[in-house]
């Protein structure tokens, strides 16, 4: 699940990804030190599910995975998912990339309120999610032998089957509606604070699904593709939502895609 990146936008503090939105932070110049911890509540959001067939969305908090030399990510979070037959399906789950994502036993529904942590330390990490509509919470500390903890972030994401770390592809993304993220923190040195702390560097991620055009020696073609928008944070950092969206694009004579990673994969 680490992030891949389309183009940046002119400011320098926006990224387009094929697969992220939402908001990254990494330590501000001169600053060394990794971060430890983060966290961060949102709602689970109501998947709406029509004739696309299989969709996904994933929302979640984590450590490391931002930067495209990245090869390990610590992330905890929920599923709004719709099956082929056009049902919604929630689930709560974690994963310590380069490891498969495990899917815990723990029931959420659209609608619940949950708070969720990463921390880290040698080479344990402990995650936490817990639905506060419920009551119902799990914890689990695992050692591994890589962490990757040089960014820290609160995501919506279009998951990804990957056949191997840089063959992988993008799913179609859920039509999730909004999550609303409240209270993100991180630490590093010692320091915890929101998205803006002045510490470290925020990023602002802009989702926009990869475009399926048609073959042939047409010059230009149509589609229509999934967008996931973050808004600007509230007060103090305190608080952002992603929204779902569609887009048209127009494109003439698209070249294929040659980054690494879920870009670079076959279709």
């Amino acid at each position: 699940m680490l992030a891949v990146w389309g183009s940046a936008s002119a400011n320098a503090a926006a990224s387009v990804s094929s697969n992220w939105a939402g908001y990254a932070v990494v330590p501000s110049a001169g600053g060394r030190s990794a971060f430890s911890s983060i966290s961060g509540s949102w709602t689970v959001p109501a998947a709406t599910c029509s004739d696309r067939g299989d969709t996904y969305s994933a929302a979640w908090v984590g450590l490391g995975g931002f930067h495209e030399s990245s090869h390990a990510l610590e992330q905890i979070g929920t599923d709004a998912d719709c099956s082929r037959a056009g049902g919604a399906v929630y689930s709560g789950w974690y994963e310590l990339v380069p490891a498969a994502p495990v899917v815990l036993k723990l029931k959420v529904h659209a609608g619940d309120a949950m708070v969720a942590s990463v921390t880290v330390k040698d080479h344990d990490v402990t995650l936490r999610i817990r639905d506060l509509s419920t009551g119902k919470m799990f914890t689990r500390t695992r050692r591994v032998s890589r962490i990757e903890s040089s960014s820290a972030e609160w995501i919506v994401e279009a998951p990804s089957v990957c056949v191997t770390m840089n063959i992988c592809r993008t799913l179609t993304l859920t039509d999730f509606g909004s999550v609303a993220f409240s209270d993100p923190s991180a630490t590093a040195g010692g320091q915890t604070g929101p998205v803006e702390d002045p510490l470290w560097r925020a990023t602002e991620l802009e989702l926009r699904e990869a475009q399926n055009f048609p073959q042939g020696p047409r010059a230009s073609a149509a589609s229509i593709s999934a967008v996931a928008v973050p808004s600007a944070l509230s007060s103090g950092g305190s608080a952002f939502a992603v929204s779902w969206g569609e887009q048209a694009t127009q494109t003439e004579q698209p070249t294929p895609p040659t980054l690494p990673g879920f870009n670079g994969g076959p279709p």
